[in-house]
């Protein structure tokens, strides 16, 4: 397959990721509605959803610089099976404990996916052609999660919701296996050239210094963090405000659409806008109406904010692949975005935590007014960021060698200022 070529690969894809996003998303307010009823409370709630990300976050680099030299094994079917096992033996699970365990394999599972997706359309993928094929990827993960939580509140419910919630990992379990059937005719990209290709391994501090993969980093995690406490924490607010779960995967699923019509509009919003332009105002919008989520507001305001917020939410994840590709060196750009979904994970890890901990102290809104906060600073970050307005064009990374004035080689160095 060759970039900007038939893009089969991407629709067959995508097909692939909404199935195994809806299950995980089908099942994270699932996990969370049957630890409710296995006696959890909020604090345990938070460590759940936390452990979901623990295992990925160590995972995340050793399997990126696997993908980037070819040897990994085949990380979609890996992660489709993961993402099964996990949610059907989390319905299955009769302690706390193991609720906790499968919920890591499930994350496991997603990170190997996404990994193993990322790096096909980095390198399937012209750079001109990077923001588009990024944001359609992620229109697969806005069908799962726009699909997920409504087939969860539709299961969940009644008076017995151990069973119930039980019965919705389950069948999420069941959905996210249905994704093998797009899986068939996808490769893992340029795998062939990768084990023939030799070159010094660029380390992890060199691509953390490149200029844009920090902030693209940065934004990925608050923007991630957001729709995470999102899935796992509105049902909490919901049970404490006599919210149905049906009601709440209904607004789940309304921010989800949102989101999902952000991607497709997201090409002429970047013409009209700019990069560092679209992300600094969606990040600020987003960060105030996080806030919003706190203030004892009905539910038909709720639903209002929940689809600007996902909206708003839609635009950081595609933009900040792309940001985080252009700017690491050809050679490490699945290290670089294994490096993007670790710092996502260390936020799915520290968020939930975080947000349990405040919740118990502070009220179960309050977890929403500290993702106003993230957000906020993801703002700032974006309006800053170097390289956010130049979607076309590589920057070196740093130690990397650009040409000179007198048409020798010189390493690029860190620039001042």
């Amino acid at each position: 397959m060759v970039p900007g070529g038939n893009r089969g690969w991407l629709l067959r894809l995508v097909i692939a990721f909404g199935f195994a996003q809806a299950a995980v998303s089908m099942a994270r307010p699932a996990v969370s509605y049957r630890a409710l009823a296995l006696g959890a409370d909020e604090r345990a709630v938070g460590v759940i959803a936390g452990v979901y990300a623990l295992l990925p976050l160590f995972a995340a680099v050793p399997l990126g610089r696997r993908t980037d030299h070819g040897r990994c094994a085949p990380l979609l079917p890996v992660g489709v099976v993961l993402i099964a096992g996990g949610c059907a033996l989390s319905g299955v699970a009769g302690s706390l404990w193991a609720m906790a365990l499968w919920s890591g394999v499930m994350g496991l599972g997603h990170l190997c996916f996404v990994i193993g997706a990322q790096s096909l359309v980095a390198r399937q993928s012209a750079p001109h052609e990077q923001d588009r094929n990024f944001g359609h990827f992620t229109i697969g993960a806005s069908l799962g999660q726009l699909i997920g939580p409504i087939a969860a509140g539709a299961l969940i419910g009644g008076p017995d919701m151990a069973d119930s919630s039980a019965l919705a990992l389950v069948v999420a379990g069941a959905g996210a296996a249905v994704a093998f059937t797009s899986l068939w005719r996808i490769e893992h990209p340029g795998a062939a050239k990768s084990r023939t290709r030799q070159g010094a391994r660029v380390p992890v501090g060199g691509i953390l210094r490149a200029r844009g993969v920090p902030a693209g980093i940065l934004i990925s995690l608050s923007v991630l963090s957001a729709t995470d406490i999102l899935t796992a924490y509105l049902p909490v607010v919901g049970e404490h405000r006599g919210i149905s779960p049906a009601v709440i995967g209904v607004l789940l699923s309304l921010r989800a659409a949102a989101t999902i019509a952000c991607r497709l509009v997201l090409t002429p919003l970047l013409r009209l806008l700019g990069r560092t332009v679209l992300l600094t105002v969606t990040c600020l919008l987003a960060a105030l109406l996080c806030a919003g989520v706190a203030l004892p507001v009905p539910v038909w305001a709720l639903a209002a904010m929940l689809v600007v917020l996902g909206f708003c939410l839609g635009v950081g994840q595609p933009l900040s692949m792309t940001t985080v590709v252009q700017a690491a060196p050809d050679e490490a750009r699945s290290t670089a975005l294994a490096l993007r979904l670790t710092g996502n994970r260390l936020g799915q890890v520290a968020a939930p935590a975080a947000a349990g901990l405040i919740a118990g102290v502070a009220g179960v809104a309050a977890p929403f007014v500290m993702l106003g906060g993230l957000l906020l600073l993801s703002s700032g970050i974006a309006l800053r960021a170097p390289s956010a307005d130049l979607p076309d064009r590589r920057r070196p990374a740093v130690g990397q060698d650009v040409p000179d004035r007198a048409g020798g080689r010189r390493p690029c160095r860190e620039p001042k200022g």
